[in-house]
């Protein structure tokens, strides 16, 4: 449950009635969106108010005419459906902040260089954003943010979302220590253990983390192992 310090505003106005409630904005907005979110935890107080800053609460007899119920947490989901979400200037700073980060995050880890087939860092991601002026919109959701940008910025930067498939052989001395490690970072296409002990697999990952990929493998087997990048995944 969101504190009362963190939570902002809901209103909403029906049958001649005004209803707020105080949410957590970013669950709150999730809702909206239609994402399956629990609402208990996106109410700050189990109540639904007439002037939440002075703490008048809504009838029951009011409840019952613009919503049918006075079951809370039904009412709250109306409220928040249909009403509106009032963030302060800092809230809304904050959580386009937040969602940049995510976006950039998101692109960096799954996207890469159709040229070269090499990830782009986040820094590149973020100075084509900047290039291509998009603003980012804490009322859309991430993926649909992530749409946005990708569609932006392709005509600054050569870049696509994939996977790609990377050989690994591991040494017989760091195969049973590495195996669950490896095969957990991505999809496991094939493996095969050798005569000698060791072990052989293809891994599916993003094509974006590559170098995580690497410096994974490098670091359990202390440099010993063996990587080669196939075809497309």
């Amino acid at each position: 449950m969101v504190t009362l310090d963190e939570a902002v505003v809901a209103r909403y106005k029906t049958h001649g009635f005004h209803f707020e409630i105080l949410v957590d904005p970013e669950a709150a907005l999730a809702l909206k969106r239609g994402e399956d979110v629990n609402i208990e935890k996106i109410l700050a107080v189990e109540d639904i108010f007439e002037d939440a800053s002075a703490g008048d609460r809504v009838a029951d007899d009011r409840l019952m005419t613009a919503f049918g119920t006075i079951e809370v947490y039904a009412i709250s989901k109306e409220i928040i459906s249909h009403g509106e979400i009032q963030l302060t200037s800092e809230q809304r700073k904050l959580m386009q902040e937040n969602k940049r980060k995510r976006v950039i995050d998101t692109i960096a880890r799954n996207a890469f260089n159709p040229q070269t087939r090499a990830p782009h860092p986040p820094s590149r991601i973020e100075k084509a954003m900047e290039e291509a002026g998009i603003r980012i919109d804490p009322f859309k959701s991430d993926d649909e943010m992530v749409s946005e940008v990708m569609k932006k910025i392709r005509p600054i930067i050569p870049i696509r979302f994939d996977e790609v498939n990377i050989a690994v052989k591991i040494p017989a001395e760091y195969a049973g220590k590495s195996y669950g490690t490896v095969q957990g970072f991505g999809q496991l296409v094939k493996e095969e253990w050798q005569s000698d002990g060791s072990w052989v697999a293809i891994i599916k990952i993003p094509a974006g983390i590559q170098s995580e990929f690497y410096d994974l493998v490098n670091n359990l087997t202390k440099g010993n192992a063996e990587t080669k990048l196939m075809r497309q995944a």
